[in-house]
């Protein structure tokens, strides 16, 4: 696949992502735009044109005279979000059953390693990374552009907000029932078991988190 350039508008909106993600910019929190473009080392325009993206994805709004504000996510939008996400996750899985090599699948078993260890720490910041990679080996191999652009765009979305919980405990619990499943979804790599992969990515993965959390 082609290596997609990344500009600085990009590298902003990947920063923004992440410290929503990570918690640092929590909901309603107003962004700083200043600060930003001094942390990062870039003029304004780029870090503008990374919040309007971000806006445009609902992760942030604007208010006139107050500038972007972190969106606080409602049930009704992770549940929306997570049934898109289910059936767009499990196509791209189908189509990069037959394509993903051993070292890629080898990869995926790795990364769910990885997730067991940050999930026994409570390192949700290392969990999401590893999370996000684990998708990442077959979404990249989909051969389908336009769906890599979209599940790319609902992977940011997926801020902490959509795992929001008071009680850590349940939080991680929901999180270990997760990566289980990843450990299933690397088997049905391995089998090349299509339908049971569909099956599972579709129908069970995405639902236990707005079962159990929401």
């Amino acid at each position: 696949m082609k290596k997609r350039y990344r500009s600085l508008k990009d590298h902003v909106y990947d920063y923004i992502a992440t410290e929503i993600q990570n918690g640092t910019l929590l909901p309603n929190q107003k962004i700083n735009e200043v600060a930003i473009a001094n942390q990062l080392e870039v003029s304004r325009t780029p870090v503008r044109e990374a919040l309007i993206q971000l806006a445009s994805e609902n992760l942030l709004e604007f208010f006139p005279r107050k500038g972007f504000i972190v969106k606080e996510v409602t049930t009704k939008s992770k549940l929306d979000v997570f049934q898109v996400v289910a059936v767009l996750d499990a196509l791209a899985a189908s189509l990069s059953i037959q394509l993903l090599t051993e070292e890629e699948i080898n990869k995926m078993e790795d990364m769910v390693r990885k997730i067991d260890l940050a999930i026994s720490q409570k390192n949700y910041s290392d969990y999401q990374l590893y999370q996000n990679e684990f998708h990442k080996v077959y979404i990249d191999k989909c051969n389908n552009e336009t769906l890599i652009e979209l599940l790319h765009s609902f992977q940011n979305s997926f801020v902490r907000q959509i795992y929001l919980s008071k009680d850590d405990d349940k939080l991680f619990s929901v999180l270990k029932q997760m990566n289980e499943q990843h450990s299933l979804i690397v088997k049905h790599f391995r089998d090349k078991d299509q339908e049971k992969l569909e099956e599972l990515i579709k129908n069970e993965h995405w639902k236990i988190t707005h079962i159990d959390m929401i």
